[in-house]
Parts: C-alpha cells; structure tokens; sequence
C-alpha cells in the first residue's frame, strides 16, 4: 500500500512573506513600522519562530484588509496541524466511541 506523502506544516509566516510582503514590495521593516511593532516580532513571525498573536493578527488585518479572523484562523491551522503530527501514533490508539456498544 502506497503511503500518501504530507506537505509541509505552512507557517503563516510564510504565507505573510509568499502572499503579502514579497507581491506588495513591502519589507519586513516597512511592515513593522507601520503596525507599529518592534521589527523582531515581524521577523520572527517571517521565520516561523512566532506565533501570530491576537495583536498582531488584528494589525495584519487592519493593514492588510483582512479579517483578523484568517491570521488566527492560518495560526490555529499550523499549531493543530503541528500537534497532530507530534501525537499521530498517540491518538491513533485511541478507539472513537461508538454509541451501539454503549
């Protein structure tokens, strides 16, 4: 039986810089700036060394025009999916309930 092979975790960090920062022309610097953040935090995002958090997610959304919902919602993406991957044989033990065996 062939194995399906995953893609990369995506960071949202990376869909910062891929979807926004790198089209826009707009530097990690020019960013901070205007969110009025310190730069570490952009590029610690940018490197996906940080998490986006409710802060910087309603800033992204405000200077962006994006609901502050999509930041959080990459960000609760990438950490379900890293767990996931961090406990797959863990949860694979586990047996679903079945109400008919109750």
């Amino acid at each position: 039986m062939a194995r399906k092979k995953r893609l990369g975790n995506i960071h949202p960090g990376e869909i910062l810089v891929e979807e926004f920062l790198s089209p826009l022309g707009i530097s990690q610097y020019q960013l901070a700036k205007q969110l009025s953040v310190p730069l570490t935090r952009i590029a610690q995002i940018c490197r996906g060394r940080r998490a986006v958090s409710v802060d910087t997610a309603l800033r992204l959304g405000r200077f962006f025009d994006t609901s502050p919902k999509f930041w959080l919602g990459l960000q609760e993406d990438f950490d379900l999916e890293a767990e996931l991957r961090a406990k797959a044989k863990e949860l694979a033990r586990i047996e679903p309930f079945d109400a008919a065996d109750a």
